[in-house]
């Protein structure tokens, strides 16, 4: 992976986690209704959830802009999405879950190879 390609990767990131941070802190039950999925007894759960991933979007963007100096934070980054994947593919084969949170799991699982691709890529040219 060349430096390019990071930046970009991190740029999708930002992109990704940041459009659905706003989206579920927004306007949660107009998702959950969209999609016909029950919502959780209080939307404080989905909204705080939300406004961490605006964080971590943040943080994705200042990775993008600028990769070597801030390749430290990859490492936060790949743990969001160790977090987000094993819980998900966990409830998916265990317990099931709604349908809507399986494409998010799969992009994430892709998103973490990546990052550890980055990672590793950064600490080689260091």
């Amino acid at each position: 992976m060349n430096f390019s390609q990071i930046r970009k990767l991190f740029a999708v990131a930002a992109l990704y986690d940041g459009f659905l941070g706003v989206l579920f802190l927004l306007i949660p039950g107009s998702v959950f209704y969209l999609f016909s999925i029950t919502p959780p007894n209080h939307f404080g759960y989905v909204q705080f959830s939300a406004a961490l991933l605006i964080i971590f979007g943040l943080m994705f963007l200042k990775i993008a802009l600028d990769p070597r100096e801030n390749a430290s934070l990859i490492l936060y980054g790949i743990l969001l999405k160790i977090s987000y994947c094993g819980l998900t593919f966990y409830y998916w084969f265990g317990e099931g879950i709604p349908w809507i949170w399986k494409p998010f799991a799969i992009f994430d699982l892709i998103m973490l190879v990546l990052f550890i691709w980055a990672a590793m890529t950064l600490r080689e040219k260091s």
